[in-house]
């Protein structure tokens, strides 16, 4: 089995991952919204 010290870095590995897909999501969503109101 994994050691304590494996698990906790990858839950941190994980939660950083998260969070990168959170905020990646949110500057698509902005940008994406901002390109079609040039266009439009």
């Amino acid at each position: 089995m994994a050691g304590n010290q494996d698990i906790r870095d990858a839950s941190e590995t994980y939660s950083g991952f998260l969070s990168l897909l959170k905020w990646g999501t949110i500057v698509t969503v902005a940008v994406t919204a901002l390109v079609v109101l040039i266009i439009a």
